[in-house]
């Protein structure tokens, strides 16, 4: 009965031995280390098309490039970490339901730093301070805010630009609200939109064949953020804040900045 008894218990404890082993191998974030929906990797949400800001390249080893991109990979490259992109909707980048969904990691997307979006978000140091602007036909009757009476005027939805145009813009204006500026831009073209209030940056890329201008811009003191979940993020939203000064130090933001706004 002894032996028996003795054989019994050695088999239990190499079982939970066993158990416990097993367990260990689970992957955990070391204290400090940011966690993150894959291991080594950076999963970023962002709402593409938006030049020159993020934009399609099958160039790019993700598949995106612009100022928020190659802004993003140069963190992340100081993470040691790979960059994923994931395209998505503005508005559930806005408001935080990308994130709470666990859809990615950090939100880079042109997104300016509000109060109300401080609620849901947690953000970056501001990396872009930007304007807003009122694209119109070149040599057109629109030249500024004031000729949008009976006019429609194109925004996208949830954007501090569409905030904007609702609060300044005729009462005679109409707003027609589209989810991103591809769909923007084609309604400016085929004359569902008489103008376009959006960044400004944005906007001054669809100036480049001539056919539109800015006919006046808007000094909103607008700042960008990189956004991170308002809860359970302080080591990821520390180490982007850590490497984006880094870029600044080094010389290496200036170089990006330059690609792309030196014409600004």
């Amino acid at each position: 009965m002894k032996s028996q008894a003795l054989k019994t218990l050695s088999v239990a404890t190499a079982l939970a031995l066993s158990l416990s082993a097993c367990g260990s191998d689970e992957p955990e974030a070391a204290e400090g280390e940011p966690e993150l929906i894959s291991a080594g990797q950076l999963t970023v949400c962002t709402d593409a098309p938006y030049k020159p800001f993020e934009y399609p390249d099958d160039s790019s080893p993700t598949g995106y490039t612009g100022f928020d991109m190659e802004i993003v990979d140069a963190i992340a490259a100081g993470m040691d970490l790979e960059v994923t992109v994931k395209d998505a909707g503005f508005d559930g980048l806005q408001s935080g339901a990308s994130l709470a969904a666990g859809q990615c990691d950090m939100v880079a997307s042109a997104m300016t730093i509000t109060e109300e979006r401080e609620q849901n978000l947690d953000f970056s140091d501001p990396y872009y301070d930007s304007k807003q602007s009122l694209l119109a036909e070149a040599g057109g009757d629109i030249a500024s805010i004031d000729d949008l009476d009976g006019e429609k005027v194109g925004v996208q939805q949830g954007t501090t630009g569409a905030q904007y145009a609702q609060d300044n813009v005729p009462e005679g204006a109409e707003l027609v609200s589209f989810p991103s500026d591809a769909e923007l831009y084609a309604a400016l073209n085929s004359g569902g939109v008489a103008a376009v209030l959006q960044d400004l940056p944005v906007n001054l890329d669809h100036t480049e064949d001539g056919a539109y201008e800015i006919v006046e811009e808007y000094d909103t003191d607008e700042s960008y953020g990189f956004a991170v979940k308002e809860e359970g993020s302080e080591d990821l939203l520390e180490a982007i804040n850590e490497n984006l000064q880094e870029l600044r130090d080094s010389g290496e933001y200036d170089t990006i900045y330059e690609k792309y706004f030196s014409d600004s």
